[in-house]
Order: structure tokens, then sequence, then C-alpha cells
């Protein structure tokens, strides 16, 4: 993907991610998060939850997958901000990442676009929404 090519109010392809308990018990051994909220359903339980539940760090790659499979290898990464958990994603229920660019800018020689994206499951929006701040390389990059 290249700066030129991206156009404000464009949508990114839609991620979905159905919640099983096997995907999250193996997404917190991943990242070694082993609070037993994220792969105990009864201990998640007794602490006012209604299931086990992703944990930070599946979500943050739930964003990341969306903005990659959009942008491609070439792009980067440079923020994410707003990134606020409103309501926990259960084992059992599905959660889409949904994303469209809001904007895109020069700084200097460098095209920077903005794409505001959220996690939502059958209740609404559960993290975010929030930006991911991306580089993308320009077609005109190095000529003079």
């Amino acid at each position: 993907m290249k700066y030129e090519d991206v156009t404000v109010g464009e949508e990114l392809a839609e991620v979905e991610y159905p919640l099983n308990v096997y995907r999250l018990v193996m997404a917190a051994g991943a990242n070694r998060d082993f609070n037993s909220i994220h792969h105990n359903s009864e201990y998640a339980r007794r602490t006012g939850a209604q299931e086990m539940y992703a944990n930070t760090s599946f979500l943050l790659g739930a964003w990341e997958r969306c903005v990659r499979d959009w942008m491609g290898e070439e792009g980067t990464m440079r923020a994410i901000r707003d990134f606020r958990m409103k309501a926990f994603n259960y084992a059992g229920e599905t959660m889409w990442v949904r994303a469209h660019v809001a904007a895109k800018r020069l700084e200097g020689e460098t095209g920077v676009v903005e794409v505001a994206i959220r996690c939502e499951n059958g209740n609404g929006i559960t993290v975010g929404p929030g930006v991911v701040e991306v580089v993308l390389p320009r077609r005109t990059e190095g000529l003079k």
C-alpha cells in the first residue's frame, strides 16, 4: 500500500474472531498472561465476570492484524491511541475489528495515515474507538 492509494473514509476489511476457549487459552499462554481470568471460566466468574475473556495483548494484536492486512508489510505502525476497554470480550462470543481511514497528511515527505479502529461484539463497542497511526511509503520517495 502506498500513501497516494489511500482515501479518507475508506473502510478496512473487517476481521472476525470467534472467541472460543481454545483461542483465549492459547493467546494467554502465548503472551505469558497467566492471570486466571483469561483462561479459567470458574475463576473469572468468581471475580464477577460472565466468563473468561480476551486479554489486552490479544486485543492489541487484533487491531494490528486489521491494520497490517490493509497496509501490507511496507507500512509502519507509529502509534496506538485511545485503546480503552469498555467491556469484556468473553469466550463464546464473536468479536469484530472494524476500522476506516480517518485522516491522512504529509509530514515533510512522510505519508501519515490515521486509522480509526474499534472492537465490537453483539453488545456494541468493547474496545476503543481508537486510532492507529501509520506511516506508508510514497510513490514519489527518492524522486526530485
